[in-house]
């Protein structure tokens, strides 16, 4: 089936509309900008900074910001903005150097309670 441009529909999702491959969105750039790392359960929230004139947010952008008005945490914005979790890392890594948004929370510290761990193992004893 041809579309009126003679490109045909490879481009065309009946159902969703055009689609943009993952890494147009990112310019094809699979890291964070900054060396940013962001966790799945790392908690993120749009600050009321603007972008400086070099940066021009796009509508994925634009997105994040909006589902981020409250704090979020990586692994629900990336369910809710239904794009694959690198792309949106980049994406994050994008607002967070130019200050449109933070980190709240992450977890670099490895779990070092023992009363914890002691549970845990108890826990995969049982089984």
């Amino acid at each position: 089936m041809t579309t009126h441009d003679g490109y045909g529909d490879r481009w065309l999702d009946r159902e969703a509309g055009p689609v943009v491959r993952p890494y147009a969105l990112t310019q094809g750039r699979t890291l964070p900008s900054g060396g940013a790392s962001f966790g799945l359960i790392d908690v993120v929230v749009a600050t009321s900074e603007r972008p400086s004139e070099h940066f021009r947010p796009g509508p994925e952008h634009r997105r994040i910001l909006s589902l981020c008005r409250r704090p979020t945490p990586i692994v629900d914005l990336t369910s809710e903005i239904d794009l694959p979790l690198g792309v949106v890392r980049v994406l994050l890594g994008d607002l967070a150097s130019e200050g449109m948004l933070r980190v709240l929370s992450t977890q670099k510290q490895p779990v070092t309670d023992r009363s914890l761990l002691r549970m845990v193992l108890d826990g995969l004893e049982s089984l």
